[in-house]
């Protein structure tokens, strides 16, 4: 099509794909995401008409006077955050009934609805999309020299020296994904990040689900998360960690932390249960992240400088930016993600698996250095001696991925990968 609404300067996502697949296949694809991440330009990329909710009143009454008007223009036809007018999803439904078409609508949101306002689906209605801040590859900053579909696919590792230094790194994770911010320093960033996560904390936590919270406690919870990112910190862990003497009750702090999940700006990294040799008990908990790791650095008012300080913390913060980049990586793949541990204290920052479950591989996240890398290495080793490797199948590829240094592969065949080579 020549006349979609494709923006100026628009940056290629690697969620296109998924958005064109899922239009040829459904009436409507809903595509689902942190506010800030993109949504809105790339379902204009996909459109050729389109209604916004979240700027325009008049929208928003329409939706639940006379929805179905709102309906009518050339498709695919953008709703945009609709969730924030729920009357429209029922007559947008049934118009997808009525038309009986593939690519009618496109729907974007930040926040997940009740589950109330979608109970009405249907097979093969809607398909839905997620979509998050941009990997470091989609902003230009990974060579993509190396493909993780390569890598899964076999493909031997090899990529000059990153270009990038540490403290180039610590200031892409404050910046972080999100399209409008690339242009801006870290401190520049960071401003803005920290007042989406007030608006966050005022409106938006008791908007989603129409729950009242209160505001400063959760802007502590925040930065309690922020301090336990890439842990399995508990509920009660979360709530004693307020500092000031504060306290949150584990309940609380489960019911804040599902709306901050419904909002895309918390999320949790299930534990895999594969079948072992040994007897070793495997861990449950979930580990806990921001959808990037720019919000931690936010919600804890820090910055580049002092993380340079604490390259302990950062480390767990770049585990989160590698997971951020892995979670859009994996998905074009058509691959999910876990974590390991057992009961010896064995750890593995990835595992990824295929849908069908028939494919594993393994990654373990370090900053860099000879010995640190030697140590993932031989935890990476521990995992596949430990796994039943004639019920799992042998690892697709086991990775240490860097922040720094050279692409290449161990005698063997463990790869090392510098998040800078990274691509789909």
């Amino acid at each position: 099509m020549t006349d979609l609404l494709t923006p100026p300067g628009y940056m290629a996502r690697i969620t296109d794909r998924e958005v064109s697949a899922a239009l040829s296949a459904s009436p409507a694809v809903v595509v689902e995401g942190p506010r800030a991440c993109g949504k809105t330009w790339t379902g204009r990329r996909h459109s050729r008409s389109e209604v916004p909710f979240d700027d325009v009143f008049e929208h928003r009454l329409a939706a639940r006077i006379a929805p179905r008007e709102l309906l009518d223009g050339p498709v695919p036809r953008l709703l945009d955050e609709w969730q924030l007018a729920p009357g429209v999803w029922d007559a947008m439904r049934r118009v997808c009934d009525d038309r009986g078409r593939k690519g009618q609508f496109i729907l974007t949101g930040s926040a997940t609805p009740p589950d109330d306002t979608t109970r009405h689906t249907g097979t093969g209605r809607i398909i839905r999309v997620r979509m998050r801040p941009m990997s470091l590859y989609e902003s230009g900053e990974s060579s993509g020299r190396i493909s993780l579909a390569g890598l899964l696919a076999s493909d031997r590792v090899s990529s000059p020296a990153s270009r990038h230094t540490l403290r180039e790194i610590v200031e892409l994770t404050c910046r972080g994904g999100w399209p409008g911010l690339l242009g801006d320093s870290p401190e520049a960033a960071q401003r803005q990040l920290r007042a989406n996560l007030e608006e966050i904390s005022r409106t938006d936590i008791s908007r989603v689900d129409g729950t009242a919270r209160d505001p400063a406690g959760v802007r502590r919870l925040l930065a309690s998360l922020a301090r336990n990112v890439s842990t399995q910190a508990t509920f009660k862990t979360l709530g004693t960690d307020l500092g000031g003497g504060d306290t949150l009750h584990p309940q609380t702090v489960k019911s804040y932390l599902d709306a901050l999940a419904r909002l895309f700006v918390a999320e949790e990294l299930p534990a895999w249960r594969p079948h072992l040799r040994s007897r070793s008990e495997l861990r449950r908990a979930p580990k806990r992240y921001f959808t990037d790791p720019s919000l931690a650095v936010a919600a804890l008012r820090t910055n580049p400088d002092r993380l340079m300080g604490e390259l302990s913390y950062f480390g767990l913060l770049f585990e989160s930016l590698v997971l951020r980049d892995l979670s859009v990586y994996a998905r074009a793949g058509g691959w999910e993600m876990s974590h390991y541990r057992d009961g010896s204290g064995l750890e593995v920052d990835v595992i990824l698996t295929s849908l069908d479950y028939s494919r594993w591989a393994a990654a373990e996240v370090k900053l860099g250095g000879d010995e640190p890398v030697e140590q993932a290495m031989r935890s990476l080793r521990r995992l596949r001696d430990r796994v039943d490797l004639a019920r799992m199948g042998e690892p697709s590829k086991l990775m240490v991925i860097t922040a720094s240094g050279y692409g290449f592969e161990d005698t063997d065949g463990i790869a090392v990968v510098p998040i800078t080579a990274l691509g789909p």
